[in-house]
């Protein structure tokens, strides 16, 4: 099992789950669903990059993570964040 740290944030009336090492993202109408969702898409991940070997993964980067979080209104919006760590 490995270590991941997301940040979400409500988007368009969904919670959006970004993963900070590998920008991978879930999307649901609570947290919870968001989080979820993002595990998901990990664990799949995984699995395929178990057989093909050359798929490539990178932490996302300071204008990717700036994007994400100004995506609505091209400026950062006054609501908070939250920054969490799981384990998928």
């Amino acid at each position: 099992m490995d270590f991941y740290t997301y940040i979400l944030r409500k988007s368009a009336g969904y919670w959006v789950a970004l993963c900070l090492e590998n920008g991978i993202a879930g999307q649901g109408m609570e947290k919870e669903e968001a989080v979820e969702k993002m595990k998901e898409a990990i664990e799949s991940f995984k699995m395929v990059s178990e057989s093909e070997p050359d798929l490539f993964t990178a932490p996302i980067s300071i204008k990717e993570l700036h994007e994400f979080l100004t995506i609505e209104e091209g400026k950062p919006l006054a609501e908070a964040y939250e920054l969490r760590a799981i384990h998928a």
